[in-house]
């Protein structure tokens, strides 16, 4: 059974940075690709970030050149560093190994206050 624990989450102000963490078990994450997904406030579940098993990475528009997610498949660990967060990137942050999840964590809380 696959675990995805999130943590890193926090209150910073606009401008300011945060690094998520996820901690992978229970899956060969060498051979998968991840992703880090957040939901804002009324809004529905949107995929921000995503990096392939051979470490190519990718964003949604809003958080090109901010944010930058990495993995460490020694570790099973994957990141996102995030950096002049504004009051749009206010959600729950979950990490995945599949696109199209069915199922979640708990995901880590970030809020933005300007």
């Amino acid at each position: 059974q696959v675990h995805l624990v999130e943590s890193g989450g926090g209150s910073v102000q606009a401008g300011g940075s945060l690094r998520l963490s996820c901690r992978v078990s229970g899956l060969n994450m060498r051979l998968s690709a991840m992703y880090w997904f957040r939901r804002a406030p009324g809004k529905q579940r949107e995929l921000v970030a995503s990096i392939s098993s051979g470490g190519v990475t990718e964003y949604v528009d809003s958080v090109k050149g901010r944010f930058t997610i990495s993995r460490d498949n020694v570790r099973t660990m994957v990141f996102l560093q995030m950096n002049n967060l504004n009051s749009e990137d206010r959600g729950v942050y979950y990490c995945h190994y599949q696109r199209a999840p069915s199922r979640w964590g708990q995901g880590t809380q970030v809020t933005v206050s300007s």
